[in-house]
């Protein structure tokens, strides 16, 4: 399984329920990895898209603990294992973890990559994603060069790589 966020120097996600920049580049890249995959999310981040739909051309999974929660297009599941039975008959590479903080938490140890993009600057933030720089089970495989977006920010994208630990 996959992740994918984008955070800035301090690892920051989102301040008060929302990204705290808005990044062209950065949306189109999210969009071509997720693209006709699974994507599974927390509530509050299903919240914080366009009237709380679901992404087009996705299989939208989405872990809360409100057993009474429903939204059209979204299977619903309320625990870590029925969220992974869900994609047990899918290719692992075709699954994408895309927030919030709690979902990255709990689905980080499920996954073996993570696409991060790194926002150059410190933005306020009240969530935060793990630095895997700091983790030594992770390691960066690809870095991008560091790229100016339209909006002006520098951005650059990584891809890390959980390290195959002896059996």
């Amino acid at each position: 399984m996959n992740l994918i966020v984008a955070v800035d120097e301090n690892w920051g996600i989102g301040y008060m329920g929302k990204i705290q920049w808005h990044i062209k580049e950065d949306m189109a890249y999210f969009k071509n990895k997720t693209m006709d995959k699974t994507v599974i999310m927390g509530r509050r981040t299903l919240d914080s898209f366009k009237n709380g739909k679901p992404l087009k051309n996705r299989k939208n999974i989405v872990l809360t603990r409100d057993m009474d929660f429903k939204r059209d297009d979204v299977i619903v599941v309320n625990t870590i294992e029925q969220a992974l039975n869900k994609i047990e008959n899918e290719n692992s590479s075709d699954v994408y973890v895309i927030g919030g903080e709690s979902i990255y938490q709990a689905l980080l140890p499920y996954c073996d990559k993570a696409y991060v993009t790194k926002v150059h600057g410190i933005f306020k933030a009240d969530k935060h994603f793990i630095n895997l720089d700091n983790e030594p089970q992770w390691t960066a495989v690809h870095i991008s060069d560091r790229l100016m977006t339209e909006s002006g920010v520098h951005i650059t994208f990584y891809e890390y790589q959980r390290k195959q630990t002896d059996q």
